[in-house]
């Protein structure tokens, strides 16, 4: 494999089956007098001789510079460079992999191995608008071989995975339908099925992943089926998988962590206090992890322990820089709330739910807005209160908590009949499960109907 810097990064996993250079000569047609030395630089390529392809592409270049598939070996030959730990020979021209690539194109536009490459390269730097351009363009080639259309769609399908689980799972079956399918395209939809919050086909893949000889004992995937189970609230298989998971890799972070998260969701007093001590520990070897310091914030508040919970959200929020994770933002809030500072929370709930297209889901936009509902009417403010909840109409139904919290700002500010009406909702909906809050709405609606 040429492009192990395909590695570094999911959406280029497919890569590596394109990196050698593929032989575009046909010996059915007349041979062109450059034949012989694209043949050479293919064959050096193949064999891994980066640098001598190198030396023979870069003197194609000049002599026939506006060849694709010159363009594309080259494009391919300094990427591969570019990840060797001595760094990157470039050509005498200083021409870069992109610009390589976007040479090819721009040569023979429906040539479809460097919109691939390019998309890829494009992939792994981020810029995934691009990428998804370059590669939805070399699947729409009709000359284009299925086995490169099908790396195609399997990036489109890694790119696509967290933001439109949907386009991602049809992307991977298409994928399939040109290629056999592969070991990782049953761990890509496994993690597919979890960002569509499928935790149900998400276990059965990573199952199905596991139960390959060759990836038995996966720890990639063996997290991902604890979270998975964890999220079905299977807590009997859960536990039965890290134990066998840890018995494997003992004081590994990633399976402590989840041991700990388990322990505080199991229900069982004596469990969730072992969680915290788990974490502690994790996060003293750990301490620059994001991910078990908010867990470990996450255990102290749902252990009843805000103020040991807040400073640690606190600095993730400064290490996360101008644009913090919103979910990291309500987190610390929800902490603040408890800790009766509700001014603070409702100021940081309000930063995070500025762009409401920054959660990652639906549910946890929803639980932002009846938090600052909740913070704004701890600090009085119940215009703020309702502008909140309105939010949090736009993505769920109407919950008992909402209901109330609707109601009590009506009836703060004097809107009698609208306070009444969703007091009588929110005693519908609540169906005794809140019992001083349901008190609070009958005497209300008898003191409101007096009112009138």
């Amino acid at each position: 494999m040429l492009l192990r810097s395909a590695l570094r990064f999911a959406v280029l996993a497919a890569l590596a089956a394109s990196a050698a250079a593929q032989d575009f000569s046909h010996p059915t047609e007349e041979r062109s007098p450059l034949a012989a030395e694209v043949q050479k630089a293919n064959d050096a390529l193949s064999s891994g001789d980066l640098r001598g392809a190198l030396d023979l592409l870069t003197r194609l270049n000049v002599q026939s510079p506006k060849t694709p598939e010159v363009l594309y070996d080259l494009g391919l030959t300094l990427e591969a460079l570019a990840d060797r730990p001595d760094g990157t020979t470039a050509s005498p021209a200083q021409l870069t992999p992109e610009a390589a690539y976007r040479q090819s194109i721009d040569a023979n536009p429906l040539f479809a191995p460097p919109h691939v490459g390019l998309g890829l390269l494009l992939a792994r730097a981020g810029r995934t608008a691009e990428a998804r351009k370059e590669l939805s363009t070399a699947v729409s080639i009709p000359e284009a071989e299925p086995e490169l259309k099908a790396r195609a769609l399997r990036a489109l399908a890694r790119i696509d995975q967290r933001a439109n689980p949907s386009s991602a799972s049809s992307e991977l079956l298409d994928a399939i339908h040109l290629s056999s399918e592969q070991p990782d395209d049953i761990l890509l939809s496994a993690q597919i099925a979890e960002a569509a919050s499928d935790p149900a086909g998400a276990a059965r893949a990573y199952r199905k992943y596991l139960a390959l000889p060759q990836n038995a004992g996966d720890s990639e995937a063996t997290a991902g089926l604890v979270h998975a189970l964890i999220a079905q609230h299977n807590v009997s298989e859960a536990q039965t998988v890290l134990n066998q998971a840890l018995a494997q890799h003992p004081g590994d972070p990633t399976f402590t962590a989840q041991l700990a998260q388990l322990d505080l969701t199991s229900g069982d007093p004596a469990l969730e206090k072992q969680a915290a001590p788990l974490l502690e520990k994790l996060h003293t070897a750990n301490p620059s992890d994001p991910n078990i310091t908010r867990l470990l914030a996450r255990v102290y508040v749902e252990t009843g322990h805000p103020d040991q919970a807040e400073p640690l959200y606190a600095a993730a929020i400064a290490a996360a820089g101008d644009h913090p994770d919103p979910t990291l933002l309500d987190s610390r809030a929800e902490a603040l709330i408890r800790l009766h500072r509700p001014s603070e929370a409702a100021r940081l709930l309000q930063q995070a739910l500025a762009n409401p297209s920054a959660f990652s889901s639906r549910d946890d936009l929803a639980d932002a807005a009846l938090h600052l509902a909740f913070a704004a009417s701890e600090s009085d403010n119940p215009r703020l209160c309702l502008q909140a909840l309105a939010l949090r109409a736009t993505v769920q139904q109407p919950s008992p908590a909402a209901l109330f919290l609707q109601a009590t700002a009506y009836d703060s500010l004097h809107q009698s009949s609208q306070a009444a009406e969703l007091y009588k909702k929110f005693l519908a909906a609540a169906s005794g499960k809140f019992p001083d809050e349901e008190s609070q709405a009958r005497k209300r609606i008898s003191e409101l109907a007096h009112l009138k």
